[in-house]
């Protein structure tokens, strides 16, 4: 494995913590809730040999740092807060990889600066711009009665999270974690996620994520026709019970030059749940950049 530095990287956005390799073409990953950049651990050893894996923590999240204006969670904001690390990195191309809501950050960054981004791979949630894949989505939810959504609900309630995650963070983080349908995590993974979590106001700054939602969705509902310019890739681990296998419907209308879809017998959390076989996917996928 290649030197792995981790460095604060101060921005006109705002101050963030990125894990890099250092050696390789770019591969830029970005990380979900609630986790971290440590969520791509797995996957170091695995391609890090080809690629430079830069891993950002996000705004509010991991060890980057707790902005408390709302505004600043709108997921066109955090793929600007990237964008910004990149450049003082000064890299300007590169490939790139997104797990839940760090693949909706992927996204719009893809949008944002679609010559920088040359091939882009997406882990387990929605495309943005596949209204007619989201539509058929919402109508399988609502027969579903949205069960396994109250998460999102509950966090965007005003105060309540903040309030009632704060002190049981170890009990609100391993109650997702231990959801994984593959490789368990191990107890030091879930401690390296319940610690960031413990970091002050991380309550509310990983509940903003969710409140940003319905500003969110009323931009999304404006990317219709709008097709990502470069080539994609989407790994889908069909047991999630929240990312169901309909969002994967027509995601062949969203990519310009063309997208291929994986699908693993795993959970959510596919990267750390079936680690060697993301890895070849992705591997197979960035390769074709080297």
């Amino acid at each position: 494995m290649k030197n792995d530095l981790k460095q604060r990287i101060q921005t006109e956005r705002g101050t963030f913590t990125v894990k890099d390799t250092q050696e390789g073409y770019p591969l830029v990953c970005i990380h979900g809730w609630p986790q971290s950049s440590h969520c791509w651990q797995p996957l170091v050893p695995l391609l890090s040999g080809k690629f430079r894996m830069i891993r950002p923590d996000t705004k509010g999240m991991g060890d980057s740092e707790r902005s408390l204006h709302p505004e600043d969670y709108l997921k066109e904001a955090l793929a600007k807060d990237m964008l910004s690390v990149l450049d003082k990195m000064e890299i300007e191309e590169f490939a790139l990889v997104g797990h839940d809501w760090g693949g909706v950050i992927a996204q719009e960054m893809a949008l944002a600066a679609p010559k920088r981004v040359k091939r882009l791979a997406i882990l387990n949630i929605i495309l943005i711009n596949n209204a007619q894949g989201n539509l058929k989505v919402r109508e399988v939810l609502k027969e579903k009665g949205y069960t396994h959504n109250w998460y999102q609900t509950f966090q965007q309630q005003p105060e309540l999270a903040d309030a009632m995650i704060r002190g049981n963070e170890e009990v609100w983080v391993s109650h997702f974690l231990k959801m994984a349908k593959g490789r368990s995590f191990l107890q030091e993974d879930i401690q390296e996620y319940v610690r960031t979590f413990k970091i002050a106001h991380t309550s509310t700054t990983s509940a903003n994520y969710y409140r940003a939602l319905y500003q969110d969705m009323k931009r999304w509902a404006t990317l219709g026709g709008q097709k990502f310019e470069m080539p994609g890739l989407y790994i889908h681990g069909k047991r999630d019970i929240v990312i169901i296998p309909e969002y994967t419907h027509h995601i062949e209308d969203c990519f310009e030059a063309g997208v291929s879809l994986v699908s693993l017998d795993a959970g959510h959390f596919v990267q750390e749940e079936m680690p060697q076989e993301v890895a070849n996917a992705l591997d197979d996928f960035f390769g074709k950049l080297l």
